[in-house]
C-alpha cells in the first residue's frame, strides 16, 4: 500500500521477513521495493520470504488494544504462515483480536484494509467490518501478470530448460487468484498480445466498475501499469485506481517486469 494512504488511515503494519543473499530484511521498513529490486536483480539465488512471528503480533496487538477490539487483516494463508502466525498471537495476548484471512496478496490484500478503514471511521462495529469483508473478499478478482519465468525457474518451479524456451518463445504467463490460491489463467506469446489478453480478461470479469476501486502493482514496469490504468478508465470507469510498487514479498515470485490487478 501506498505510505501515504498508510499514514492517512493510520494503519499499523506487521512485516514480513525477507532474506537475500543472508541479509534480513524486514518488508518496508529497512528496505524499500526499489532497492529491494536493485539487490535482487544481482543475487544468483532467489530471496527467501518468511512470515512474522507471533511475538510480533502479540507486541503489537497489545499496543493497539487500549484503542479498541483490534482487526488484523492478513495476506492469504494459501500463500503465506502470515493468519496462522497472526492467530497464535492472538491466543498469546489474550486481547479483543479479529483475525481475517484476506485470501489475497498486494493491493488484493491492501483494498480490503482501506474499505476496513473507512468503515471503522464511519462508525461501523467490528462484526459489521467483517461482515462487509466476507462479501467483498468474495467478489474480488486478481490477476497475475508474469512478465518473465525467471525467479519461477530460480524457485525451482520450472526446469531451466522450460524457461528457456518460454524466453525465446517470448511467452507470458496469466495467472489469477482462486480461493486464495495462485493459479494458470492462460499463456500468451508477445507483449502486445499480452495486454490484450489481460484486459480481454479484465473486461470479462468485471466490465462495469462503477463504485469500485482498483489495485495495480508493479515490478519496475510503470509504464504497462499506466497503460492498464488508462484503458480501465476509458472503457470500465472505476471509482478510483490505486498504482504503487509491488512489496519484496509478491516482487519475489512475480519477477521483473510481474504486475498485479486488484478489483
Amino acid at each position: 500500500m501506498p505510505a501515504e494512504l498508510l499514514k492517512k488511515h493510520n494503519i499499523r503494519v506487521v512485516p514480513l521477513l525477507v532474506n537475500i543473499d543472508d541479509d534480513n530484511f524486514h518488508e518496508g521498513v529497512d528496505i524499500t521495493p526499489q532497492s529491494f529490486y536493485e539487490k535482487m536483480a544481482h543475487s544468483s539465488e532467489l530471496p527467501k520470504t518468511s512470515q512474522p512471528s507471533p511475538q510480533a503480533f502479540t507486541e503489537v496487538f497489545n499496543e493497539l488494544s487500549s484503542f479498541g477490539p483490534v482487526l488484523c487483516i492478513t495476506i492469504s494463508s494459501k500463500l503465506s504462515g502470515t493468519y496462522q502466525s497472526a492467530c497464535l498471537g492472538h491466543e498469546l495476548s489474550g486481547l479483543e483480536v479479529t483475525v481475517f484471512d484476506s485470501l489475497a496478496g498486494s493491493l488484493g490484500h491492501g483494498l480490503q484494509v482501506i474499505r476496513a478503514c473507512e468503515m471503522a471511521e464511519a462508525g461501523f462495529t467490528a462484526c459489521e467490518v467483517i461482515e462487509s469483508l466476507e462479501k467483498y473478499r468474495k467478489g474480488m478478482k486478481i490477476l497475475i501478470l508474469l512478465n518473465t519465468l525467471e525467479n519461477i525457474v530460480k524457485g525451482g518451479r520450472l526446469s531451466r530448460f522450460q524457461g528457456t524456451v518460454a524466453r525465446i518463445l517470448d511467452i507470458k504467463i496469466l495467472l489469477h487468484n482462486v480461493d486464495g490460491e495462485v493459479i494458470v489463467l492462460e499463456k500468451v506469446r508477445g507483449k502486445k498480445k499480452f495486454l490484450n489478453r489481460i484486459l480481454h480478461r479484465i473486461y470479462e470479469f468485471c466490465p462495469d466498475m462503477t463504485g469500485r476501486d482498483v489495485g495495480i502493482t508493479h515490478f519496475n514496469n510503470l509504464e504497462d501499469a499506466e497503460t492498464i490504468k488508462q484503458a480501465l478508465n476509458e472503457n470500465c470507469h472505476p471509482h478510483d485506481i490505486i498504482i504503487n510498487y509491488m512489496g519484496a514479498t509478491m516482487a519475489t515470485y512475480a519477477g521483473e517486469g510481474g504486475i498485479i490487478v486488484s478489483f
